[in-house]
């Protein structure tokens, strides 16, 4: 069975059919690198753990041993080793025999204004343009001049809208092959080149390979190294990656202050009041939630997280409602760990605004690992809700502490899962604590550098602005720090 088949039943939602047909295809051909990745991540999704442990070490070794081309996205949550994450990057690019267009030269002032042009499928209600809209709309018109070139599907919505209006040049380019988009960016003449997809859903790196830009960075998409050689900067902070790991960066890393993630101030949803009711909540009762995706869960966390619901009488726990068949696999499993099925709530898919509104009711957040919260922890402490995370190695499992470290609550980062299960029951067991936290967060919200937009924007744009500095004077790419 042909690999865009599978992947149209797993993009489909027809996720059980998906993994029967990953599965089939594996058994005929082991070393089937899209079966491997896909067939894990979609057996993430709906929860199945039956098969997770042999089928992670036989991904990781064949990543260790450079035997097939794993795609990169799925393997952030099979290991936490960032060496290994560069692997699979390079691996994956290296065998998609794409030929890489030397660098063009830049031009010191060839613009009165540095012109900057970003890439991406989620200019529309999706998280990357929730998180970036306000630096969209607060880049300094006076300095810069900015471009979009968006090649996702033409979805319509207050967020495109919004997006769209905020860039002084908006190209739909979705129908453009990868040649004619990287023609059209050679032909604006932009000088910095963002890419804010990497390797998830819709990514088009083949148009940066092609470079069309004198200096290209990757920001915000993909949590890791691209693993390729025309990619110059990756954009992040000293948190989500640390001394150790700017080793396994194929790109120089710039660091931000803060947390290299932006957000704004202002959100849908500030202002709605909704009941526990209305999202099947009992009435009281302490609420620990997790609104990440349902691939991030591992049995590891799961069970934490069931001690804890044993240990706090009345408690539940609050989960997104992705699937029928992850439901049913997570309230088995609490069932298998002593846990009455019913203290499992999911929270049904519903709009944006909505979906931060219902926040109000969670008194804790609980994190996952290798892959941390990211947008999801942003919304979370935007909407004033504590959040306990574990950090790990990779960029992918330091996101949450990024964000904690700059909304001035580093004292809920934890390093290890004994850590981790300590801490949540501490704070279960001390409304006096938690209500000191809500407060911090509230104080973060209004005044605190987290989720200041406009500071972040300035940041970026000096990033920006040194990139081209060192490329106008003919210099290698170099690592550096934003003050």
């Amino acid at each position: 069975m042909c690999s865009s088949y599978l992947n149209v039943l797993a993009g489909a939602q027809r996720l059980d059919e998906a993994i029967d047909c990953y599965r089939r295809a594996l058994a005929v051909d082991p070393l089937h690198a899209n079966a491997l990745a896909q067939c894990a991540m979609a057996e993430g999704q709906v929860c199945d753990w039956s098969q997770r442990a042999v089928r992670q070490a036989e991904i990781v070794e064949h990543v260790a041993a450079d035997r097939v081309a794993i795609v990169p996205f799925p393997f952030l949550a099979m290991s936490d080793d960032p060496a290994l994450q560069r692997a699979c990057a390079r691996q994956y690019w290296r065998r998609r025999g794409v030929v890489t267009t030397p660098r063009p030269a830049a031009l010191a002032g060839r613009h009165e204004r540095l012109r900057i042009g970003y890439c991406s499928a989620d200019f529309h209600d999706h998280a990357t343009s929730y998180l970036m809209a306000e630096m969209f709309e607060a880049h300094d018109r006076a300095r810069f001049e900015v471009f979009a070139y968006s090649y996702g599907p033409p979805k319509v919505g207050v967020m495109r809208q919004r997006v769209s209006v905020a860039f002084e040049r908006f190209h739909d380019v979705g129908a453009e092959s990868d040649a004619a988009v990287a023609g059209r960016i050679r032909a604006d003449e932009i000088d910095v080149l963002v890419d804010l997809k990497g390797y998830t859903t819709d990514s088009r790196i083949e148009i940066f390979a092609r470079r069309p830009a004198p200096v290209q960075a990757h920001y915000l998409g993909y949590p890791g190294t691209l693993g390729t050689d025309f990619i110059d900067y990756f954009i992040a902070d000293r948190f989500v990656v640390t001394e150790e790991a700017v080793a396994q960066f194929d790109e120089r890393v710039v660091f931000l202050p803060d947390s290299y993630q932006v957000n704004g101030r202002e959100r849908a949803g500030a202002g709605r009041t909704t009941t526990r009711a209305q999202w099947g909540l009992p009435e009281s009762g302490f609420v620990f939630c997790c609104f990440n995706n349902n691939y991030k869960i591992t049995p590891e966390i799961f069970a934490v997280w069931m001690r804890l619901l044993a240990q706090v009488p009345g408690s539940v726990l609050w989960l997104l409602g992705a699937t029928h068949w992850a439901e049913e696999n997570l309230r088995r499993e609490a069932q298998h760990s002593g846990i009455a099925p019913e203290r499992l709530i999911f929270a049904p898919r519903t709009s944006f605004a909505d979906h931060l509104a219902r926040h109000r009711h969670a008194d804790l957040f609980l994190d996952t690992v290798p892959v941390n919260a990211h947008t999801t922890a942003s919304d979370a402490l935007w909407a004033g809700v504590p959040l306990v995370t574990c950090a790990g190695r990779s960029m992918a499992s330091r996101v949450a502490g990024s964000l904690l470290s700059a909304a001035g609550l580093p004292e809920l980062v934890t390093y290890d899962l004994v850590s981790y299960e300590r801490l949540a029951l501490q704070l279960a067991r001390s409304p006096e604590r938690l209500a000191a936290l809500q407060a911090a967060l509230a104080r973060t919200r209004a005044e605190g550098p987290l989720f200041d937009a406009a500071r972040k924007t300035r940041q970026i744009e000096a990033a920006f602005t040194r990139m081209w500095e060192i490329a106008c004077r003919g210099e290698a790419p170099r690592s550096f720090a934003v003050d």
